[in-house]
């Protein structure tokens, strides 16, 4: 009886390769698909920077054209003297911007021409002065910021939806560009109070 010797036979290697790129890829997928929490802090435009030597002159506005705004150290907000909550500061505020009846009580209009809108009677002087107390809470103040941003996205939204049936957000950067001449954000604020109040 003859025994046939069995052969040894090599068993092939996994190609390794491209197992990188497959790992490379996963990672790419899922940083696409994961939504990251961002800190987004607020829209404003500082003033320029004084030139060595250059004095800063005080700015002069009519009572007409400032819209004072205070928040107190018990959270409570003020428009004009009067307790509002942050909705009615909101629409407050729009009117105010707006001047829509050009009511002698609220900010002077003038004619300017503007991109894509030709003259427009627009409240250019017009002014927010936000007080706020330094005891207030955070929450509160976000609540008066995000009022505030919300009645000037009103108007750019109407005003977008008027000239391009779109909304704001929709529009090209030209044209977004063209809607904040309309509707600039001119807000200043100050602060009262002292140091070391609650969170």
């Amino acid at each position: 009886m003859y025994f046939r010797r069995r052969s040894k036979r090599n068993v092939p290697e996994i190609n390794s390769s491209s197992t990188a790129d497959i790992a490379f890829l996963l990672l790419i997928f899922f940083l696409m698909t994961t939504s990251m929490d961002t800190d987004q802090g607020l829209v404003r435009r500082l003033p320029e920077p004084l030139l060595p030597g250059q004095k800063a002159e005080p700015l002069r506005l009519k009572e007409r054209n400032v819209l004072p705004v205070d928040l107190t150290a018990d959270d409570e907000v003020l428009c004009d003297g009067r307790l509002v909550s942050a909705d009615e500061l909101r629409r407050r505020v729009k009117e105010f911007v707006a001047n829509p009846s050009d009511s002698e009580d609220l900010p002077e209009k003038m004619s300017v021409s503007f991109p894509y809108f030709g003259v427009l009677s627009v409240t250019k002087n017009h002014v927010i002065s936000l007080c706020c107390d330094r005891n207030a809470s955070y929450k509160a103040y976000m609540d008066v910021q995000n009022a505030l941003v919300a009645a000037y996205n009103e108007l750019r939204d109407e005003l977008a939806r008027t000239k391009w049936q779109k909304n704001y957000a929709e529009l090209t950067p030209e044209q977004k560009r063209a809607v904040r001449q309309v509707y600039p954000q001119k807000i200043s604020e100050t602060q009262t109070g002292k140091e070391g109040g609650t969170d």
